[in-house]
């Protein structure tokens, strides 16, 4: 769908099928209410529309004015579109007086389009403002951090972030160079990067990993997802799913360690006399763990790293309801 003033740029939804199957929207699900906590370009959204029943609803979440934009044509009445992250899922379903929901969909990190505009700040590949913001309305940009941030701050965010070896050599010039004139661009950070960097990983660019610990780093993608999962665990009704997809490491661990957290609770000490029946309960059990097709990378290498992971909410695991 072409967006009026909006550059339009290819986006291939990841994993498109597999992901709203696992949400498996059928019978009295499909009257439910659903949540695609990132909306994007719309491709997850249209196909889980396509699959609700007329009393079907679904809430979508996006933090970027140009997902905004195009989610505001899709011109269906059972869809609404928040112009928030998905850590902010809880007040907005409240508000909108929803209680629980029957499955909950995360597409983890950044869009095709938003990796291709050069304006965006995202990507070295092609020169632009160093800008990074998914919400340009807004925060500080990239460029204004790199100004501004102590030599141990950005050593610490490159290494945690990034999981770059070389974050105290890239601090260190980075420091050195804005000593010189401001980092404003990319193809600057990402020179600065390079001549850091003294080895180089077959096959990917020295500036990845630091480009990436920024863009996590300065739309707080971590912390958002922490809140975002715990906020969709509350809101999941018995039976509802969760399924998260995550394209690196950082993301697709705190991913794992949540659903297992849930999966597998601490039990008291076997020696104390608790019945079995009183023992801590799972609360979710595991449903899917997916990979994209061979044929899906070959046809989009921007999948190879994605990892859909499925959970689902046990009945037992709802408190009942005070009286009222």
């Amino acid at each position: 769908m072409t967006t009026v003033g909006v550059p339009e740029f290819l986006h291939r939804t990841v994993l498109l099928d597999e992901a709203v199957d696992a949400l498996a929207i059928a019978g009295p699900r499909a009257g439910g209410v659903y949540v695609d906590g990132t909306f994007g370009r719309g491709g997850h959204s249209r196909l889980i529309l396509s699959r609700l029943g007329p009393q079907g609803r679904l809430i979508g979440f996006d933090k970027d004015l140009q997902a905004i934009a195009t989610a505001e044509q899709v011109g269906d009445a059972r869809f609404e579109i928040v112009h928030d992250s998905f850590a902010s899922m809880s007040g907005a379903l409240g508000a909108r007086g929803i209680e629980r929901v029957d499955g909950i969909l995360l597409d983890l990190g950044i869009s095709s389009p938003q990796v291709d505009d050069a304006a965006r700040g995202f990507s070295f590949r092609n020169d632009g403002p160093l800008d990074m913001r998914m919400d340009t309305t807004r925060g500080q940009s990239a460029a204004q951090w790199l100004a501004t941030e102590t030599e141990q701050q950005l050593e610490k965010v490159i290494r945690n972030y990034g999981e770059e070896r070389f974050a105290f050599q890239i601090a260190k010039a980075i420091v050195a160079r804005r000593a010189v004139e401001p980092i404003s661009s990319t193809r600057q950070l990402a020179g600065i990067v390079a001549n850091a960097v003294k080895t180089r990983e077959k096959g990917k660019d020295p500036a990845t990993r630091t480009f990436q610990a920024i863009r996590i780093f300065i739309n707080q993608e971590l912390e958002d997802l922490e809140a975002g999962l715990n906020a969709a665990y509350a809101m999941l009704a018995p039976g509802a799913r969760l399924a998260v997809i995550s394209f690196h490491s950082l993301e697709d661990r705190m991913v794992k360690q949540f659903m297992a957290g849930k999966v597998k609770l601490e039990q008291p000490d076997r020696r104390l006399p608790i019945r079995a029946v009183d023992l801590p309960q799972p609360l979710m059990k595991l449903v899917a763990k997916t990979k994209p097709s061979g044929a899906e990378v070959e046809g989009n290498p921007r999948a190879r790293s994605a990892v859909l992971r499925v959970a689902e909410r046990l009945p037992a695991a709802v408190p009942p309801r005070a009286a009222r």
